[in-house]
């Protein structure tokens, strides 16, 4: 592959973060078209084409990259190019590949009112991770975090008898929200281990499809698999992709999937669904849509910070334990690098092994990682949670609704940045 610009490469970075940004998409392609790099182009104007198969733009950049010829400038319909679509999608099949393999016929309606049957075929429509594995005692340090999932979910499950005794509720579900990095989907696994529930994670790719229909049945199928795994957590990611304001949605195939997502939460709370759990996690809650904030729905939230500094030592220790190292003093790194998130720390780790990696190369002598490479490293990494709490800190002055981000003020306040 030819060597890529500063530019091609940055924005191969930024649409991996975003890859339903379709404009973003079509400008590196357009990048890649005018680099050469044709069979490149091809492939994320395929994509683009899945995520808006009527973009003119998208089906333009194609035709081009593929060599098709180019019209004139205003010709009249009579003297313009067709373009073989069919030999086009041939072409481009073995470069973006479908995102569910063959669509399958409706099937009968089952005992929860819903599409679908419970066959063989349905009970692999989304695979689970088996109990065990992590458990909360894994998670170093946040201990605020681990008080609240106690009180939410693990105290009432460990106490059956008070909990009927008190009349406590196991209906609906958590959000977990913060910025990026910090750890929301290793705390959704810790406490599916703690229940020793089954585990299945999904995001946004997982359900949206571009077929009418689709994206609702996915979802149903979604819930119905963990309701005959059950227990089972289901961990909804990036739920602001798949729960959004509706009010902001200007396509309906996107509201009725969200209004799918609606029945599935409320049948949580019936007894036939017992032993399904919900979690949900994302970067901006002010986005997701407020029917799903109801009671009975995930109406708790659980504000997941940077790691606190039991916790950095941790990340710092797991992401080192596999490294050659020496003189470490784990308790200093963790106090310099405060604010960083635990992606940020696998990147000061990185960083640190690359410095001793290229020292040994050019001297011809291996050396181990130490104190002063991670010191270094350190020092060059930009919190990448920066960011997030400028937007989070206009949402906590001007939008805190009922208190809903009460923790969020307390914590900028705590860090004079409100």
């Amino acid at each position: 592959m030819p060597d890529d610009s500063p530019l091609i490469r940055s924005l191969r970075t930024a649409v991996a973060a975003a890859p339903a940004d379709v404009p973003l998409r079509l400008h590196l392609a357009e990048l890649l078209l005018t680099s050469g790099q044709n069979e490149a182009a091809v492939a994320e104007a395929a994509v683009a084409l899945q995520h808006a198969p009527g973009d003119a733009q998208a089906r333009q950049l194609m035709a081009r990259a593929m060599g098709a010829p180019t019209p004139a400038p205003a010709p009249t319909p009579g003297d313009r190019p067709r373009f073989d679509w069919r030999a086009a999608e041939e072409q481009v099949g073995d470069v973006v590949p479908p995102r569910f393999l063959t669509p399958r016929a409706p099937l009968p309606a089952d005992a929860d009112g819903g599409p679908g049957g419970g066959g063989p075929e349905d009970a692999d429509a989304w695979d689970t991770e088996q109990p065990g594995g992590v458990r909360l005692a894994d998670v170093g340090g946040m201990r605020e975090v681990k008080e609240r999932l106690e009180a939410a979910f693990l105290a009432p499950l460990r106490n059956p008898e008070l909990r009927r005794l008190y009349g406590k509720s196991l209906r609906g579900g958590l959000l977990l929200y913060g910025p990026p990095g910090c750890g929301k989907t290793f705390i959704a696994r810790a406490v599916a281990g703690e229940l020793g529930a089954s585990f299945l994670s999904v995001s946004v790719n997982d359900v949206l499809d571009m077929w009418i229909g689709n994206s609702e049945r996915n979802m149903h199928e979604l819930f119905r698999t963990a309701r005959r795994k059950a227990p089972c957590v289901v961990f909804l990611d990036e739920l602001d992709a798949l729960g959004g304001k509706r009010s902001r949605t200007a396509h309906s195939a996107l509201r009725t999937t969200v209004n799918q997502l609606l029945t599935e939460l409320d049948g949580i709370d019936s007894a036939a669904n017992e032993g399904v759990f919900v979690l949900a996690a994302t970067n901006v809650p002010w986005d997701v849509d407020t029917a799903l904030r109801r009671p009975g729905r995930l109406d708790r939230t659980l504000l997941v910070l940077p790691p606190d500094a039991p916790a950095r030592e941790a990340i710092l220790r797991y992401h080192l334990s596999e490294r050659p190292i020496e003189n470490i003093d784990l308790g200093k790194l963790a106090k310099v690098t405060e604010g960083l998130s635990g992606a940020d720390l696998a990147h000061v780790c990185e960083s640190a092994a690359e410095r001793a990696l290229l020292d040994s190369a050019r001297t011809g002598t291996v050396r181990m990682i130490g104190m002063s490479d991670l010191l270094a490293a350190a020092k060059e990494v930009v919190p990448s949670t920066e960011p997030w709490f400028a937007a989070a800190r206009n949402v906590a002055m001007f939008a805190n609704d009922g208190g809903m981000y009460d923790d969020l003020v307390t914590y900028l306040k705590k860090r004079r940045k409100l």
